[in-house]
């Protein structure tokens, strides 16, 4: 008597992450909102460009090389700061009542600090969000395959300008995971403001926050972190300029611009400029701007908090329960703070 026949098992498809984007720059052109918003930067009697427009694609493979440069601390010293606390930051989050909670990851990049969190606290959803949407899917992707059983929604969204999320993103137990400290890229009062959005059940609905802070420091060191002896951090402040190029259909040069990072100590930042090396004329479709030698366009501010200001920016804008890790040399601090 003939054995049965057996049936070959059908692989199954590996699982691949939703992907939403909410930022649309690209192929139609300038998103008439970011070209608005460059132009009056740009128009101001201080010229400036927000942040936001380091992170093209290639802008957020700059960042990613910074943060592997001996200078710039911050990452390694917040790694660091998760490598020995990990058990007691999910600990602190089940002590809150959060055992599955749904992880916003703000300004996630390639998704490597959330990787390292997610063995720990075991989300249910992992929410990546980052501006750079297309690095972002190449990233999420990535996690997937990681964890394939994870429920991953990428977004790709400006969240400075609001953190009202699409429906996809569950509102169950939503912890807000917002690392290397770039709350520090807004002042006190934005970041009141945008902590204060998380809050509200009308945005961002947050059980809680998991947030990494850079301290206030030396000078010397606080300045090196953010003007490298190998010139990348210059080379990602001015690749600024390329995309704004792309964006407002502007004619920057990027070879007559200077890259400049000093510590205002009274305001207790880092401040980032580019300046321009002779006079010249910068235009774009409707409009242009003279730039005299000197003349300076400002890109970024770090803020530097102390464990105390953070503290209480965190009970201004609703935050109740506040815990926080930090190194030993006190240069990082790590917060959790609950709803």
């Amino acid at each position: 008597m003939n054995a049965p026949l057996k049936r070959p098992k059908l692989a199954l498809a590996p699982a691949s992450p939703q992907f939403i984007n909410c930022h649309q720059e690209s192929a139609q052109g300038p998103a008439p909102d970011a070209a608005r918003e460059l132009a009056e930067g740009l128009n101001a009697v201080a010229a400036s460009v927000a942040p936001k427009y380091f992170y093209d694609a290639l802008g957020s493979r700059l960042f990613e090389t910074i943060t592997q440069l001996d200078e710039y601390y911050p990452t390694r010293t917040e790694a660091g700061i998760f490598d020995t606390a990990y058990r007691d930051i999910a600990a602190t989050l089940a002590s809150a009542g959060i055992k599955q909670p749904c992880l916003i990851d703000l300004g996630a990049g390639n998704c490597a600090k959330a990787t390292r969190l997610i063995p720990y606290l075991k989300p249910k959803q992992y929410v990546p969000v980052d501006i750079s949407a297309d690095f972002l899917r190449d990233a999420a992707e990535q996690v997937q395959t990681t964890f394939p059983a994870l429920d991953i929604v990428g977004i790709g969204m400006d969240f400075s300008a609001g953190l009202a999320l699409p429906p996809q993103v569950q509102r169950r137990d939503r912890v807000f995971f917002y690392p290397g400290s770039s709350l520090g890229n807004f002042s006190p009062d934005q970041a009141l403001s945008f902590l204060q959005q998380m809050v509200d059940p009308a945005q961002g609905a947050a059980r809680g926050l998991l947030l990494g802070i850079d301290l206030v420091k030396d000078k010397a060191t606080l300045e090196a972190a953010y003007d490298d002896a190998l010139g990348v951090t210059a080379a990602f402040n001015k690749n600024l300029l390329r995309h704004v190029n792309t964006l407002l259909g502007s004619d920057f040069d990027v070879h007559q611009w200077r890259h400049l990072a000093l510590f205002n100590e009274t305001e207790s930042r880092i401040e980032m400029y580019l300046q321009a090396q002779r006079n010249l004329m910068v235009r774009w479709p409707g409009g242009e701007r003279a730039f005299r030698g000197g003349e300076r366009i400002h890109t970024e501010n770090s803020c530097k908090y102390t464990v105390a200001s953070m503290t209480a920016l965190l009970r201004r804008a609703g935050f109740t329960q506040i815990s926080y890790w930090t190194d030993p040399k006190d240069w990082f601090a790590v917060f959790w703070a609950s709803v």
